[in-house]
């Protein structure tokens, strides 16, 4: 019988006995015809059944009541109900990782956050196309211990433009400009995006992802930044992946991800990087790899057509993804020198890039061929210093960049070329404060034409502050300058009068920009 249930009954029946004795009438007992006498009995007699329950709520109190022993007192009413007490874990199942150990019970919580973990995955800066790498380096620390790992990520912005060109502002982050900055100078307070995500693992060896995108400066929709075309909620990411590092480095995905061609990232606290602009992919395919913290492997077969502007390679003659005939290669290693010291190279390849549409240059139109692009890239971190260096160039030249004679025999003169980005960068962290702070700085080139050419290059300086005031809220600050103005899209003309290109290689832009972004 519980230990509850016994002690009611004992006191109950102590109680009543105590009532009998003071009810009961004087003729009940052995009494006297003296009423003093008779008084004085029973109240010994209720002594008596006094002293009998202080016994046993004491025996009780020591875990016995007569040779029956009894559990130890309950001290709340709640902890009736709490579960019971789990045992140590062995000797085998301690050197088990917490996610391995765990992986035969319910969790603790079904659905939960991780704000550090959901600012790494939503961050727009480093990590870029590692995302999955990611993901299998927290479940085997034990840090997505829940079904479901909610995050989320708000970047909120404030600027101020200048140009020496009406209308032509040179800054990546924000297209299409001229449908949004007029004149030479310009100024906005805005939601630069904003996202929702979900990490998924039901089992110890599957992980499933998918990530929600708001980014109207971003979008390729048409029409102003409060247009409805340029203000919709896309799928930006969605996949399943199945793999567990604490049984092999092999691992595959399948769904709508990142490609692994290059490094991609940027020391800079906001502002993407001219390689990412110019070469980081997404698309629809299956990727297999091999990780085991400092050899990575990657591979990845891609759908063909125009798969999101950056991979592209025809369907007979067609940009309809309707064959998987697309594929990217990676490989880097890192060395590690110390424990805040390490060293990492890679090289990537991708069978068709974004720079395979002859003129007239738009994003989505089918291609001729397809023209393959590579990539070598590495970092280096020592201490408070980090460094990165990205180099990526097309094998072969972009069909469009050759403008033919009978639109603008001017820009005909210009031969086509092959297309080319590369990426040096170096951040420190301050030793001011106990949160980061960092200060860094960037340059970045983009070349798609000769020398001469309106569309030759594109330049960017990125100067940066950065603090972190939480695990995982950041606010920054930005200095930025461009030089030249080359869209991708119509680089080199067939959206102006006569044949004319809004490129221009003289163009000058300058940016002060201003930012806070929260996660969790």
């Amino acid at each position: 019988m519980p230990f509850h249930n016994r002690a009611n009954r004992i006191s109950s029946t102590a109680i009543a006995l105590v009532l009998a004795l003071a009810i009961a009438p004087a003729g009940s007992a052995q009494t006297s015809s003296d009423p003093a006498a008779d008084m004085w009995a029973r109240l010994a007699k209720l002594e008596e059944a006094n002293a009998q329950l202080a016994a046993e709520l004491k025996a009780l109190r020591h875990g016995t009541v007569g040779d029956q022993a009894v559990p130890a007192p309950v001290e709340s009413p709640a902890s009736y109900y709490a579960p019971p007490p789990q045992p140590a874990p062995t000797a085998d199942q301690a050197k088990q990782p917490k996610r391995q150990r765990h992986s035969a019970n319910a969790p603790t919580d079904a659905v939960g956050i991780s704000p550090a973990y959901g600012f790494a995955v939503l961050d727009h800066t480093e990590n870029v196309n590692r995302r999955t790498l990611l993901q299998l380096e927290e479940r085997q620390k034990g840090n997505l211990d829940q079904i479901v790992t909610l995050s989320g990520r708000v970047s909120v912005i404030a600027n101020a433009h200048w140009s020496n060109r009406a209308n032509k502002f040179g800054y990546l982050m924000r297209h299409p400009s001229g449908n949004n900055q007029r004149t030479k100078a310009t100024q906005e307070i805005a939601v630069n995006s904003a996202q929702l995500a979900a990490t998924i693992t039901p089992t110890s060896n599957v992980t499933a992802y998918f990530e929600m995108l708001y980014d109207p400066e971003q979008s390729f929709g048409a029409g102003t930044i409060t247009a409805l075309a340029r203000n919709q909620i896309q799928m930006r990411k969605a996949y399943v992946m199945w793999g567990n590092l604490d049984k092999t480095p092999l691992y595959v995905a399948a769904g709508k991800m990142d490609v692994p061609f290059g490094l991609q990232d940027t020391v800079s606290p906001f502002t993407n990087s001219t390689n990412w602009h110019a070469f980081a992919p997404l698309a629809y395919g299956g990727q297999i790899g091999y990780y085991d913290g400092n050899l990575s492997v990657r591979a990845m077969a891609v759908g063909g057509g125009a798969q999101f502007r950056s991979a592209n390679t025809p369907v007979d003659g067609t940009a309809i993804p309707s064959k998987v005939n697309n594929f990217a290669l990676d490989a880097s290693y890192r060395l590690s020198l110390g424990e805040t010291t390490n060293v990492m190279v890679g090289g990537s390849y991708i069978h068709g890039s974004a720079y395979c549409q002859s003129y007239p240059i738009f994003h989505f139109n089918p291609c001729a061929d397809n023209v393959p692009a590579w990539t070598a890239y590495g970092t280096v971190n020592v201490g408070p210093i980090k460094l990165i260096g990205e180099y990526a160039e097309t094998t072969k030249v972009w069909p469009g960049t050759q403008v033919p004679v009978a639109t603008n025999a001017a820009l005909s003169v210009f031969p086509a070329h092959n297309v080319s980005a590369f990426t040096f960068g170096g951040r420190y962290q301050l030793p001011i404060s106990a949160r980061e702070t960092n200060l860094s700085f960037e340059f970045s080139k983009y070349i798609a034409g000769p020398e001469g050419s309106p569309w030759n290059r594109q330049n960017q300086w990125v100067a940066g502050l950065s603090h972190r005031l939480g695990v995982s809220v950041d606010v920054f600050g930005e200095l930025i300058r461009t030089d030249g103005f080359v869209p991708l899209n119509f680089a080199t003309g067939g959206n102006q009068p006569a044949g004319a290109t809004w490129s221009d290689k003289d163009a000058r832009s300058n940016v002060v920009m201003l930012g806070i972004e929260a996660a969790f």
